[in-house]
């Protein structure tokens, strides 16, 4: 049975697993939480089990004495069609990927029973929990984290330290995203090959979500971009899938503007950004990346909410959504007509926009 957090000071040279698999912009929340660990117990050696693509930021990050990649999504496709013995497979790698170190302390700040089992292959003799998904988690944890009434979710991640000795008093935000040296140069000569000026100001804009119900009509990108000045260059981004969205929004926005549409890894997609003067974008994995690379932002929210998931540092404009049930955190709009969003207009990011780029 798992036991409530008990506040236990952290030992000299503890190894402690961190288990966040993914999303893009949840890992980049916990690379704050894990830079607050790293600051406070300098001695710890600290590995961290991610999961491509969000693995790849996580190459470079100065917090981490090791990461250990095992790749999620074989074992999410097989459990979708109840492929037991694929999902065996997969674990029995996780189980050998893991087997060569020994951890004193586990936290899982993904909250999942699939992360649970993970945290209990580890071997750590403490497995520490937090409030969160569960799904049958608590089941593989020796410890939960407290509870607490803030709702965002990199305050709530930090909480997992709090059985360590480390309260809310001590904790510092800020995501951290270390980009490789071979990056150095990439934005400039990225853009060069596409006919960006270096000395005019990058809009970049992100016009797709992973979730159907945080996406914004294309054409109401194409509407809010319209009425930028023409020094202002307009790039958008996204997968290699996002492409007929942004034809859609260049059709309606009508003027030149890239796309780099599935031209880009993670990481060189974070080189661009940290050379852009905004990101215009929905609640997704490009918006904290930004944030990471100290890239001010521009975001659309509506089923979700800035409180919970929104950059915590300065230089970030919220737009929020006027409809009556916005922050549901549902994936699929239960009016099926993606109301939220569509109900913030257009206009009010076009205002946004030239205030921007007015200063």
């Amino acid at each position: 049975m798992t036991k409530p957090a008990e506040s236990t000071a952290l030992p000299a040279h503890a190894r402690i697993l961190i288990v966040r698999l993914s999303a893009i912009g949840d890992v980049l929340h916990v690379t704050s939480v894990v830079h607050n660990l790293r600051r406070l117990a300098p001695d710890a050696e600290l590995t961290w089990l991610a999961s491509p693509p969000a693995s790849s930021l996580l190459e470079n990050n100065p917090d981490i004495d090791r990461l250990l990649v095992w790749d999620r999504r074989t074992i999410d496709v097989a459990g979708a069609h109840l492929d037991l013995r694929t999902c065996w497979r997969e674990l029995q790698k996780a189980r050998a990927l893991l087997a060569p170190y020994t951890f004193d302390i586990a936290l899982d700040l993904q909250g999942l029973f699939l992360t649970g089992i993970l945290t209990r292959l580890s071997g750590a003799k403490r497995r520490i929990g937090i409030h969160e998904r569960h799904e049958g988690n608590p089941l593989f944890m020796t410890e939960m984290a407290p509870d607490i009434p803030d709702p965002h979710k990199i305050h709530r991640y930090y909480t997992a330290l709090a059985p360590l000795g480390f309260g809310a008093e001590t904790f510092v935000p800020g995501p951290v995203l270390e980009l490789p040296k071979a990056l150095d140069n990439f934005a400039e000569t990225f853009w060069h090959a596409h006919g960006i000026d270096t000395t005019r100001p990058i809009l970049m804009c992100c016009v797709r979500t992973t979730w159907p119900d945080k996406n914004w009509p294309p054409a109401y990108f194409g509407e809010a971009l319209r009425a930028l000045p023409e020094h202002v260059q307009i790039v958008f981004s996204g997968a290699k899938n996002d492409a007929p969205f942004i034809v859609e929004a260049q059709s309606v926005l009508a003027r030149p503007a890239l796309s780099i549409a599935g031209e880009t890894s993670l990481t060189e997609l974070a080189a661009l950004l940290e050379s852009a003067a905004l990101l215009f974008t929905g609640d997704t994995g490009p918006l904290y990346i930004a944030e990471a690379v100290g890239t001010p932002t521009l975001s659309l929210w509506g089923p979700t909410m800035p409180e919970i998931y929104g950059p915590l540092t300065k230089g970030h404009i919220f737009l929020r959504s006027p409809y009556e049930c916005t922050a549901c955190c549902k994936t699929h709009c239960k009016r099926k007509n993606n109301g939220c969003m569509n109900a913030l207009k257009p206009e009010v990011a076009a205002d946004a926009l030239q205030q921007f780029f007015a200063h």
